[in-house]
């Protein structure tokens, strides 16, 4: 008996990328349940005999059929309402039976019905997820409370501790003074103290800065004993400076406890000094004061001086410029052996004059004698004789005139020299007068310009200690670790996320 031919083996279809076709593969992609069921359909219309639902996908993967194609599934709808059949609804409370996967050494093939639905599954997984979440913000709020608890509160604690026990009480003293200046008044003398804000700005500014300096803590220091009074046993860690402390230290401290403040509006300078001792504080802020007056009353004592100085030196020289020229006329006058040259060409002048209208008339009374047939030869010579000598005096005088008119030694010549030395010396006398107007003028503007440091607010002792205010540093020590720790942690999260990112 002849046996049947076997059939051949169909080829094996070649196998793609193992990455798309593997189920391990499949399974990652999430697939739900309808779509594993539609695929295990897609596979049994294509003749194929899958293992698995997921088997199903990987067979119609390899065949290149897209088992979620629509056009697949309105096929198979159609195939199911040509044969007549409709889903079977399911019972209540039945379980969910879904195409399960087995593996291919198994041999039943039906779909487990202990698997749960994917609604159930779904909600499982949320609830498991808002588990994890629900931890994971415990384990934050812990690892936040327990930040806040080392780098605010301890902190915190530490430092009300400090301010509540250990710090040493500290009294201030206030006292406000302002800088005035002093106004002249319609008649010259001084006025009434007057100064705004505007008129002495300047001047309070210059103060406060010198306050506030080195140089005046030094000088504190050698007066009243700044730097011994704070590194005193009793004070706390904090407060007291060290043996011996350098300068440097010292200001540092000074600039905490010597507050200084300038209101412009007002002009007024508030000063607050701290120490641990009451009298001590009054003490410190007296020498204080006492220096800003010192400062005041230097201010502007050069300026003034200069001026002063300037105008005694211009009134000196105008005195020594009007002597010169008063010395001048005087000499002037001694040459021309006479005070008043210009008079004594006068009188020249005048006697030319006289002379010469008695020589006209004596010539006059000649010509009529000699007019006559016979004249009087004695009377027409006396009349000559007279014409004679006033011709004589007339050529002294105009010898004499022009001996003071002309030349470098004539009375004209020296006559202008006095006119002229006259005129410089009148000069010398305006500017001798201006001179004088000029020191009177300085020293009125020096008395004006000075200043005065009047105390409005004296300083006294105080019977109880201003710091430090415990309740309120505590507080301010919690904003500011907590501000410090809220950009810290700001910024490492805005790194981070840039890291990551």
């Amino acid at each position: 008996m002849q046996k049947a031919p076997t059939p051949a083996a169909k080829p094996a279809p070649p196998r793609p990328d193992a990455s798309a076709t593997d189920i391990a593969a499949i399974r990652q992609e999430g697939l739900s349940g309808r779509q594993l069921r539609m695929a295990r359909r897609v596979a049994q219309k294509h003749g194929l005999e899958p293992s698995s639902d997921y088997d199903a996908v990987r067979l119609l993967r390899l065949r290149g059929v897209d088992p979620f194609q629509r056009a697949n599934m309105l096929e198979i709808v159609a195939a199911q309402e040509a044969s007549g059949k409709t889903p079977v609804p399911a019972k209540k409370n039945a379980k969910a039976e879904l195409p399960q996967t087995v593996s291919p050494d198994q041999k039943e093939t039906l779909p487990s019905t202990e698997t749960l639905s994917p609604a159930e599954r779904r909600n499982a997984e949320i609830r498991k997820i808002q588990q994890e979440l629900a931890q994971r913000r415990r384990r934050k709020s812990l690892l936040l409370l327990a930040r806040l608890m080392v780098f605010v509160c301890l902190p915190t604690i530490l430092a009300g501790y400090y301010f509540f026990a250990v710090a040493t009480p500290m009294y201030a003293t206030k006292s406000e003074f302002l800088i005035l200046k002093a106004e002249s008044s319609g008649g010259g003398g001084l006025g009434l103290l007057s100064g705004t804000q505007f008129a002495t700005n300047q001047d309070a500014i210059a103060v406060q800065s010198y306050l506030t300096s080195k140089d005046a803590m030094l000088r504190l220091d050698a007066d009243v004993g700044f730097k011994s009074h704070f590194t005193q046993d009793w004070i706390d860690p904090i407060q007291r400076l060290e043996e011996n402390p350098s300068n440097e230290a010292a200001y540092d401290l000074y600039q905490r406890h010597v507050e200084i403040g300038y209101d412009p509006t007002e002009g007024v300078i508030r000063m607050e000094v701290m120490a641990a001792d009451p009298d001590t504080a009054a003490d410190f802020s007296r020498a204080l004061i006492g220096y800003a007056e010192e400062r005041v009353d230097n201010l502007s004592l050069r300026k003034r001086a200069n001026a002063v100085e300037d105008a005694e030196q211009g009134l000196r020289d105008a005195e020594d410029a009007r002597r010169e020229a008063q010395e001048r006329v005087v000499r002037l006058q001694q040459e021309g052996a006479m005070i008043d040259p210009e008079g004594r060409i006068a009188a020249l002048r005048s006697q030319i004059n006289t002379f010469e209208l008695q020589l006209q008339e004596k010539q006059l009374q000649l010509q009529a004698l000699l007019d006559n047939r016979r004249p009087n030869a004695s009377r027409v010579d006396g009349v000559q004789g007279d014409i004679r000598r006033l011709e004589t005096l007339l050529e002294d005088l105009n010898g004499q005139m022009t001996s003071a008119t002309t030349g470098g030694d004539s009375l004209a010549e020296i006559a202008i020299q006095i006119r002229l030395a006259e005129g410089d010396l009148a000069t010398r006398d305006m500017m001798l007068s201006t001179a004088l107007e000029r020191l009177d003028q300085a020293r009125r503007d020096a008395d004006s310009q000075a200043r005065y440091l009047t105390t409005s607010v004296e300083p006294l002792r105080s019977e109880d200690p201003s710091y430090p205010r415990a309740f309120e540093n505590t507080v301010l020590a919690f904003l500011i670790f907590a501000g410090i720790y809220l950009m810290v942690s700001l910024t490492a999260s805005i790194l981070r996320e840039q890291v990551s990112s």
